[in-house]
């Protein structure tokens, strides 16, 4: 399964109604940090006109030098615009910015939130604002600020098919692909999360590494090299796969077997001071497949979900 614009179902194009490639709009910026700035700056590029607020009013006058105009009310900001972006920092943060403006926001402008918030709130604050006559959309990134500026990176956007495919155009202008994800709301915000999960399970394992060199006399420079010569992360989509669906026999890397390599990276980073701090968790998850009788079995299956009120099937005798 694979992110790829289109993931789920190409939306629907309506033509008449795509803003046109170009066309200088009133844009409205609320949250001008270091993505929100990458951002306007990125805007400013194009040719709009761009309004910006930030709760911390510092960083929105600053942008006053590439051509914005800073607002020290929120509800100045927003008047007379046609789309109004986010980039906040989560949910209630979300909330205390856009409840305020519901009688402000003119009628026809676009709500676009880059903001990374959960797929429940997220679903429902689209629902609301849906109630209202107005259009939101969730449209997070896989960016960093030099990105923003740019217009390089990857934009989730999920929603209504027809406002999505409206608003497509202007939304590629501003990173390098825009994935589209399907009809239902809050699927952005859930694929973001699952993108920074990965993120930051990756820095995690890192710091295991660094403990377990540091453990056996080796520079961690030297311990980031040999990633350079062998990429675990090409096996990712796979492993992710085995552990979703499995099937987790026949084995090619037994629980038992598996368990044992992590005793060994525990223990010697424990005798040297320097105890890991991801995998004794793991090595409990592997305990508990042990415990089902799950020692034959592929390495994945100590980690499968299993839903909730479901047991885990034993295969103890």
């Amino acid at each position: 399964m694979s992110l790829s614009r289109g993931f789920c179902g190409k939306a629907r194009l309506a033509t008449k109604h795509v803003i046109p490639r170009g066309q200088s709009m009133k844009i409205a910026f609320l949250g001008t940090g270091l993505m929100g700035s990458g951002f306007v700056r990125r805007l400013l590029s194009q040719g709009h006109t761009v309004h910006v607020w930030n709760r911390s009013p510092a960083s929105a006058k600053a942008l006053e030098a590439h051509g914005v105009k800073a607002f020290a009310a929120s509800a100045d900001a927003v008047a007379g615009v046609e789309r109004v972006h986010l980039s906040l920092a989560d949910d209630a943060s979300v909330e205390a910015v856009l409840e305020p403006l519901t009688e402000v926001i003119p009628a026809s402008c676009w709500i676009i939130d880059h903001t990374t918030t959960t797929p429940s709130a997220t679903g429902e604050r689209a629902r609301r604002w849906a109630g209202r006559g107005r259009v939101y959309l969730h449209a997070p990134v896989f960016m960093g600020p030099v990105n923003a500026a740019e217009g390089t990176g990857v934009m989730l956007l999920s929603g209504d098919p027809d406002q999505c495919a409206r608003v497509l155009p202007e939304l590629e202008r501003m990173t390098g692909k825009v994935v589209q994800l399907g009809p239902q709301p809050e699927r952005a915000a859930a694929f973001k999360l699952f993108g920074n999960l990965a993120f930051l399970g990756m820095s995690a394992l890192a710091g295991d590494i660094v403990r377990l060199a540091d453990a056996t006399g080796v520079d961690p420079q030297d311990a980031a090299r040999m990633f350079e010569q062998f990429n675990p992360g090409q096996f990712f989509p796979a492993r992710f796969a085995k552990v979703a669906e499995g099937p987790f026999e026949p084995a090619s890397f037994t629980v038992s077997m598996a368990r044992k390599d992590v005793r060994l990276m525990v223990d010697e980073a424990a005798e040297h001071g320097c105890p890991l701090v991801v995998m004794p968790t793991v090595a409990a998850q592997y305990d508990a497949a042990i415990a089902r009788g799950e020692s034959a079995m592929d390495s994945s299956a100590a980690f499968r979900h299993v839903p909730v009120g479901s047991a885990v099937p034993s295969k103890k005798a």
